[in-house]
Parts: C-alpha cells; sequence; structure tokens
C-alpha cells in the first residue's frame, strides 16, 4: 500500500516527478524549455511551497500563478490539450508514489487550478 502525502518531502518528491514527466513530454515540455526557459531551482521549491500551502496551509507561498500564465500564453497560447497533458502528468506522478486524502486533494486542486487557468488565460 502506498503513503499518502504527508510532508514537505513528500510533495518534493511528486513534484520533482511531476517535472521529470513534463520535461521529457512532446505536448508541454517546450513551455518549460523554450516558451520560458525555466529556473528549475527556483521554480523547484516555489511549486513546492505551493503545494505544501495547499495541503498543509503553510502560509510560505507568495505568487501570482494567473499572471504568470497570462504572460506564457502571450508568448505561444495554451489550449486544453495542453492543460490535460498537464493534469494527466500531474495525476501520474502522484498515483505512481502516493494514495489518500492529500495525494486526492492535490489531484483535486490541480484539476481546479487547470479549469481557472483555462478561463481567466
Amino acid at each position: 500500500m502506498k503513503p499518502d502525502v504527508s510532508n514537505r518531502e513528500d510533495i518534493e518528491i511528486v513534484v520533482r516527478s511531476f517535472y521529470e514527466k513534463v520535461k521529457a513530454d512532446e505536448t508541454i515540455g517546450f513551455f518549460f524549455t523554450e516558451v520560458i526557459p525555466v529556473d528549475w531551482k527556483k521554480h523547484l521549491p516555489l511549486m513546492c511551497s505551493f503545494w505544501e500551502n495547499v495541503l498543509f496551509f503553510s502560509g510560505n507561498y507568495e505568487g501570482n500563478p494567473i499572471a504568470t500564465h497570462r504572460s506564457i500564453n502571450q508568448q505561444f497560447p495554451t489550449k486544453p490539450e495542453h492543460f490535460q497533458k498537464w493534469m494527466e502528468l500531474f495525476s501520474t506522478a502522484v498515483d505512481d508514489l502516493f494514495a489518500g486524502p492529500n495525494a486526492d486533494k492535490m489531484k483535486q486542486h490541480a484539476a481546479s487550478i487547470a479549469a481557472v487557468m483555462m478561463q481567466k488565460i
């Protein structure tokens, strides 16, 4: 039986796994390597802080995801299939490693984020 996501270290495992999948993906990988090349040393801790705040209300995330994604969309329009692939890769990263209420919350929140992003950008 897989453990549930229970701390920042678990979140870091999910986030690293997810972005390894993203970087290798033909559908969305180019957003991170060509559209806006990502500084992984900054991005990964930021995303871990985001998810830690979502799951455990840590209060240690400050950012504006909508503004960031609008900027990306201006450079290369994002489409529903991009968000669908993002969700597929994220859910797989979670499901490969964890199971339980917090793992489910991560996937549900990711689906909500994708829906909001598609509407707002």
